[in-house]
Parts: C-alpha cells; structure tokens; sequence
C-alpha cells in the first residue's frame, strides 16, 4: 500500500483550498471548482479579504511583498519579484498593497517597505526589508526553506 502526501493549494483564481498529491505539483495541477492553474508562476494581489487564507491554509511556502505604489523602491523590486515567481512556480508570490491594506500593514507589523515576508503553514520563517534583485530573492527564499527544513 502506498500513501501520498496531498498538499492543500488555495487557488489564486476563485480561492478554493484544492487537495494535490505533493508528486502531482510538477504536472501543473488545475482546480477543481473553476479549472485554472493552481501554480501560475505569478503574483497574487492579496487584500484584507482573502490574506488570511493565501497564508495560512497553502501547503507550499508562500512569499509575501509589502508595497505601496508611491514606493520607488518598490517599484524597482517588482520586476524581480515577478521574474522570481516565473522562476519558482511551486512557491507562492503575493503582493499586498499597504497603502490599500493599511489593517494587513499593521497586522504583520511592517515598519518600511518593500518588505518580504516568508510564511509556511501559516507561520513567518523570515522576513526582509529593502528592495532586492531577482537572484537575491531566489537566495533568501532558498535560505528560509533550508532554515525551515524545507
């Protein structure tokens, strides 16, 4: 008898929680309840609505980008967020506007942005502000997933 490890997805389209099996994720699993890919490579915009399930309720480690859009900083950092998300599709990226999520800003304590935040299961592993390049937020996330045992 075999088992396997169903992962638990939130999808970014209608945010039904989906059971994967974990050796399924490379197969670009779509959702059950409206089709669309589970892993789109892209960021997420979150809100106050829907934060909470995003972060707690993903099996796989989600990475989460404090911004505002008068933010140069944050500005710069987008494209790199973006190129490494394309580049870690089993990761989830998401981006929360604190300008428009001033109750998430002050939930997750966010004293400057940019600001990353790593979470699994619903628990921050690491957090880092400043902007950073593509190649550093693949290390940071690398480093947090080792330090996590991941």
């Amino acid at each position: 008898m075999t088992t396997t490890t169903a992962l638990h997805l939130v999808c970014p389209h209608c945010a039904t929680t989906n059971r994967v099996p974990a050796s399924r994720l490379a197969d670009t699993p779509n959702c059950g309840q409206c089709h669309q890919p589970l892993l789109t490579g892209q960021p997420l915009e979150l809100t106050v609505d829907n934060a909470e399930q995003h972060i707690s309720r993903n099996d796989i480690p989600v990475v989460v980008d404090f911004w505002a859009p008068w933010c140069g900083p944050c500005q710069m950092m987008a494209p790199a967020f973006a190129q490494a998300a394309s580049a870690l599709p089993q990761v989830r990226f998401a981006k929360i506007n604190t300008q428009n999520e001033t109750t998430l800003g002050q939930r997750f304590n966010i004293r400057s942005i940019p600001t990353l935040i790593l979470f699994i299961g619903g628990r921050e592993i690491q957090r880092q502000a400043g902007a950073m390049d593509t190649v550093s937020i693949q290390r940071w996330i690398a480093a947090g997933l080792q330090q996590a045992g991941r």
